[in-house]
């Protein structure tokens, strides 16, 4: 009896150093051993009159720091940030991220970001590693940040120097585990300069704000595990969660389910008034932020999604949800999609 006991015991052991022995080439070592990092570096970044402006605009405007690191009103049109609460955090549990709080990134020392050292806030922005080393949720959109250009960075961090320092303690993040683990396969040290791109080249400073914008986490569908469903960018169907309830983002590709028919006019009075014609857009596409960029930065992003891949997948908001074989989420119109071509 002892002897199968301890084959028994045996067998178990091994079995269980199987499993340990196979969860790095499942998931990699990252989630064991922690992110990817570069230690932080002494620079101050000189707070011109020129960067406080190009940083408001970026954070006001083009990347939405402001937007998600603020108290929001749900109630009014364009859910415009309260005022007041500009920079202090926001708990995402009414969004569907009950474990999510954005930070204090005002200059208030004890709540804030007052202590944080330029490189410290830089690093986060692009790479996605907090202040006190840890890895930030990839909701705070720093896979598409890390080709914001050093300038651009750098006057982000001096404009959010000239917020008015708020007292606010947002709810701490605490995400859950496996999840805090799984993230820390996302951050990339930032090693190299990253230069602007050349604005006389359209399409590729288009592709440049559309990556600050984030258009492409939005309008592109993820799967159950966070991530993004190949040969779908930009196709909608991307759940957006409020207290408004959940809907779906528009497809945006040249398809015939996209918006083939937008010109650069109607493009400019989408993003400007939230409209296209008579027909109002849902307030979670943020046009009261991106309306306040210029002419030609919109002009860029519109040029470049016009070269994005067409891909036909119909979502409309106006029909009930339903499951949809070609990006395996729900959302209205799901059932006259069909699956994607092998």
């Amino acid at each position: 009896m002892r002897r199968w006991v301890k084959i028994a015991g045996y067998c178990l052991l091994a079995l269980l150093l199987l499993v340990v022995a196979a969860i790095p080439a499942v998931v990699g070592l990252r989630p064991i051993i922690g992110p990817r990092t570069r230690p932080l570096v002494e620079r101050t970044f000189e707070p011109t009159p020129e960067r406080v402006e190009r940083g408001r605009y970026l954070a006001s405007s083009v990347s939405g720091c402001v937007f998600c690191h603020s108290e929001v009103d749900w109630q009014a049109p364009g859910f415009p940030v309260k005022p007041g609460t500009e920079g202090g955090g926001r708990s995402f549990a009414d969004e569907g991220v009950p474990f999510l709080s954005s930070p204090n990134l005002t200059p208030d020392v004890e709540t804030g970001a007052g202590s944080w050292s330029d490189d410290m806030l830089a690093r986060a922005i692009r790479e996605g590693i907090s202040h006190d080393g840890r890895t930030l949720f990839p909701m705070m959109a720093y896979p598409q940040y890390k080709y914001m250009s050093d300038e651009d960075v750098a006057s982000v961090v001096v404009y959010l120097r000239t917020l008015k320092p708020l007292r606010s303690t947002p709810t701490p993040t605490d995400i859950p585990f496996p999840l805090s683990r799984l993230i820390n396969g996302a951050p990339e040290p930032i090693t190299e300069s990253i230069a602007a791109p050349d604005r006389a080249d359209q399409i590729a400073y288009g592709d440049y704000m559309v990556r600050l914008s984030i258009c492409r986490d939005c309008h592109t569908p993820m799967d159950a595990q966070g991530q993004v469903i190949p040969g779908m960018d930009f196709a909608g169907g991307f759940p957006l969660v409020g207290p408004f309830g959940q809907i779906a983002s528009s497809n945006i590709t040249q398809a015939p389910s996209g918006i083939p028919y937008y010109t650069e006019e109607l493009f400019l009075e989408m993003m400007r008034t939230g409209m296209v014609k008579a027909r109002k857009l849902h307030d979670m596409m943020p046009w009261n932020i991106y309306g306040k960029q210029t002419d030609g930065d919109l002009k860029a992003i519109f040029a470049y999604l016009k070269t994005v891949a067409p891909i036909q997948h119909r979502v409309d908001n106006t029909l009930p949800a339903t499951d949809c074989p070609r990006c395996s989420l729900r959302h209205g119109a799901g059932d006259q999609n069909k699956p994607a071509a092998n």
